[in-house]
C-alpha cells in the first residue's frame, strides 16, 4: 500500500504544484504578481476542501460497515477508481495543452476585470480536483481506511517529492522533460489499476456475484493455474504451503504480497481475472499507440496540405 501511496500522491500533487506553477508563472507574464495572493488562498481552500472530502469518505465508510455493506462500497470505489485512473493516464495526456490554455484564458480574464473572486475561484477548482481523486485513490487502495494512508510514508514521501519535482521543473533546474516523465509513472498508474481490476474480478467470484467459465466440482470458480510454491500472493499462504508440503517456497510471500498490491498478482487467478488483466493492457496499449499516431498523421496531412 506504501508504494501504491507514493506513486498516486507524486502523480497527483506533481500535477497540481505544476498547475500553481504556470498559473503563477503567466501571472508574472501579464506583469499582475498582486494577484498571487489570491492564487494561494484559493489553494489553501482546496486543500481543506480535499480534507474535508477525505474526512466524509471516513465517515461513509463507517456508515456502511456498521450496516455491513462495507464490501460492496469498497468494490464500487475500485470499479470506478480503475476507471479514473486509466483515465487519468490514457487522456490527460491529450487534453493537457487544451487544459492549460483554458486556464490562461481564465486567469487573463480575472486579471482584466480585476476579479479576486475569480482568481480564487479558478485556482480552487484546478487543485480541488486533484484532491479528491487522491482521496478516491486512497479510499480504492486502503478499503477504506484513508487516515492510514494519509500518515503513511508512501503519501508523505510522494508529497515532498512532489514539491520538490514541481519546483525544479518550474524553475527550469531539472532537464528531464515533463512528458516523458509523465510516461514513465503512468505505465506504473496502469498496473496499479490493473491490480486493481483483477482483485475486483475475484471479490466478486469469492461473494458468488461473478461466475466462471472453469468450476470446482462444487460449482466455485476454479484457479486456471496454482504456482504458490513459486511465489504465494499472502505471508500467510507461504506458511500453509510450508505446513503441507514441507517444502519452503522459491520466493517469499512478503514479494507476493507487493507484486499483488502493485500489479494485480495471484498464484491461482481465475480465468476471468487473466483475461481481464491481459485485455486491460491490450487495450491500454492500444489507445497509447492510437495517440501516439494521431499527432504523426495530423503534421503529414499538415505538411502535404
Amino acid at each position: 500500500m506504501d508504494f501504491q501511496a507514493f506513486l498516486i500522491t507524486l502523480r497527483e500533487c506533481l500535477e497540481a504544484v505544476l498547475i500553481v506553477g504556470l498559473i503563477l508563472g503567466y501571472l508574472d507574464r501579464l506583469n499582475a504578481p498582486q494577484y498571487k495572493k489570491w492564487v494561494y488562498a484559493g489553494v489553501g481552500l482546496a486543500l481543506l476542501a480535499s480534507l474535508g472530502v477525505a474526512f466524509l469518505f471516513q465517515v461513509v465508510f463507517t456508515s456502511f460497515a456498521s450496516f455491513g455493506s462495507d464490501t460492496y462500497l469498497r468494490l464500487g470505489i475500485m470499479m470506478i477508481s480503475v476507471i479514473l485512473l486509466t483515465h487519468m493516464v490514457l487522456w490527460m495526456g491529450k487534453e493537457a495543452k487544451e487544459n492549460q490554455q483554458a486556464s490562461q484564458a481564465k486567469v487573463a480574464a480575472a486579471v482584466s476585470t480585476g476579479s479576486a473572486i475569480t482568481m480564487i475561484i479558478h485556482s480552487f477548482l484546478v487543485i480541488v480536483r486533484e484532491g479528491i481523486e487522491t482521496v478516491f485513490f486512497f479510499a480504492a487502495i486502503s478499503g477504506g481506511e484513508i487516515e492510514k494512508v494519509l500518515t503513511s510514508y508512501g503519501a508523505v514521501s510522494g508529497l515532498l517529492l512532489a514539491l520538490i519535482f514541481g519546483y525544479l521543473f518550474v524553475s527550469g533546474t531539472m532537464k528531464i522533460p515533463v512528458k516523458r516523465f509523465f510516461q514513465v509513472t503512468g505505465i506504473l498508474i496502469l498496473f496499479i489499476a490493473a491490480g486493481m481490476l483483477v482483485q475486483t474480478i475475484g471479490r466478486f467470484q469469492d461473494l458468488g456475484l461473478l461466475g466462471s467459465l472453469l468450476t470446482n466440482a462444487d460449482g466455485t470458480p476454479a484457479a486456471l493455474y496454482n504456482i504458490v510454491g513459486f511465489m504465494p500472493e499472502h505471508y500467510i499462504d507461504q506458511i500453509q504451503y510450508l505446513r503441507d508440503t514441507g517444502n519452503p517456497t522459491l520466493i517469499s510471500g512478503q514479494i507476493g504480497t507487493f507484486m499483488g498490491a502493485m500489479f494485480g498478482y495471484s498464484h491461482n487467478p481465475s480465468l476471468e481475472q487473466v483475461i481481464a488483466w491481459w485485455g486491460y493492457f491490450a487495450f491500454a496499449g492500444f489507445m497509447l499507440m492510437r495517440q501516439n499516431r494521431t499527432p504523426k498523421t495530423a503534421k503529414k496531412l499538415q505538411e502535404v496540405s
